[in-house]
């Protein structure tokens, strides 16, 4: 398995970096052999790597012998079983995983947009806030919206994640905008999820009017209901379990039904401190239902492994998980 396509030769050898230290042995042996292959294939895949030997030799004065810290214990573990000739440029690029990944994993899971929010969290991080006119506002892990509220309307734009959002009666309408459509209310509560294709809406208590962009009139959706639309003006309601739904948001739990695995995926790459890759035509057709717990994804991935046989889980380190089919043989 190669790492993801980036767009230089020089994310790509970053990419490597994860391969190359992790912990298991013939996991780190094949990746070793394709890295050789990746740097001979093109010269620019052979300059990136002396570029990051350099930069790792700079950053190796501040090695200390005996340490047991993360970078130590990835240098160690990429000189096991490593041909002579790739051992010193896999100790480096170890090291320089160790030193740069948290960083490199933060830009990757969090997009520079998500950062300029006026409201943020991180991976696996929630945060609850009262907002200026009383409403409360909570973000799960990996969300982003912006707020803009003034005289006549208050206006939150969800631009990544999940919201719990608790409305306070104030005379304004009370807007939650995504690409897909805008939901508007006076005093409510509701659950608000922003996938890239569609945004799901999960009334919990009152009710609120959804317009979908290229929709004809605004849908009221009541509580106990969910809508899912999309920007081509596609909505579908069905019933929900309200008081099920807010007690797995405070448990920090996903409950799903019957759907599409990479959606549930999608849900657990956000509260995860590192990435979760996944290939979306190999688990196309899986449908789960299930309830996750969203602050354990190693127990979350686990769960899901035991219902699809076929699933394929590989850990190459704490920070990187990827998830596709096992080939059939």
């Amino acid at each position: 398995m190669k790492p993801s396509p980036c767009t230089t030769a020089s994310e790509q050898a970053a990419a490597w970096i994860v391969r190359l230290s992790s912990d298991d042995a013939e996991e780190r042996r094949q990746a070793e052999q394709s890295f050789l292959a990746w740097k001979a294939a093109d010269p620019r895949h052979a300059e990136a790597a002396a570029r990051l030997e350099k930069l790792v030799g700079q950053l190796a004065a501040f090695r200390q012998d005996g340490s047991r810290s993360p970078a130590r214990q990835a240098i160690l573990a990429a000189r096991q079983s490593t041909p002579r000739p790739a051992r010193r440029l896999a100790a480096r690029l170890a090291l320089l995983a160790a030193l740069l990944l948290p960083g490199w994993l933060a830009l990757q899971t969090t997009p520079a947009s998500s950062l300029l929010a006026d409201l943020h969290t991180g991976s696996g991080e929630w945060q609850s806030t009262t907002l200026a006119d009383g409403s409360r506002l909570a973000l799960g892990g990996s969300a982003a919206v912006d707020l803009q509220f003034d005289a006549k309307t208050r206006t939150v734009t969800l631009l990544r994640g999940q919201i719990l959002v608790d409305v306070a009666h104030d005379g304004r309408p009370f807007i939650v905008a995504t690409p897909h459509g805008s939901i508007r209310a006076l005093g409510t509560r509701f659950l608000v999820n922003h996938y890239a294709d569609e945004t799901v809406l999960e009334m919990l208590e009152s009710r609120v009017a959804v317009s979908v962009v290229g929709g004809d009139r605004p849908i009221v959706v009541e509580a106990g209901q969910s809508l899912r639309f999309a920007a081509d003006g596609g909505a579908r309601l069905a019933s929900i379990d309200g008081p099920l739904l807010e007690d797995a948001w405070r448990q920090r739990q996903l409950v799903v039904r019957d759907r599409p695995l990479d959606e549930v995926l999608e849900q657990l790459a956000r509260n995860r401190s590192g990435l979760i890759r996944y290939d979306r035509e190999a688990v196309a057709g899986l449908h789960v239902s299930a309830v996750l717990p969203l602050n354990d994804t190693d127990r979350a991935l686990q769960l899901l492994a035991n219902n699809f046989p076929a699933l394929r889980i590989r850990r190459f380190s704490p920070y990187f998980v990827t998830v596709d089919r096992a080939e059939v043989r």
